[in-house]
């Protein structure tokens, strides 16, 4: 039994499957991307999914670890980054 490669999301060889979508949802990704374009459209979707499950599961070790961020400094520092000044109550 030859051992399975495993591969990176984006990576490796193509495989088709089967997929069931609710007609709103694929009449949305046509009129975006055309009816030739769905396949790349749900692979570029999927691979951003798991790079979102991905920072959920790091934040939540992270939390784990060292506790929440404080919604205060996070409101801050986003401050900072974005030049405006924290709103008052402002969370992450």
């Amino acid at each position: 039994m030859a051992e399975e490669t495993e591969f990176a999301p984006g990576d490796g060889p193509t495989s088709g499957i089967s997929v069931t979508l609710t007609t709103g949802t694929l009449q949305a990704i046509r009129e975006r991307v055309g009816r030739r374009g769905v396949s790349a459209y749900l692979e570029q979707a999927a691979q951003r999914q798991i790079e979102r499950d991905n920072l959920d599961e790091l934040i939540a070790a992270f939390d784990e670890a060292h506790g929440p961020a404080d919604p205060e400094a996070v409101a801050a520092k986003r401050a900072r980054l974005t030049s405006r000044t924290p709103e008052a109550g402002a969370a992450a």
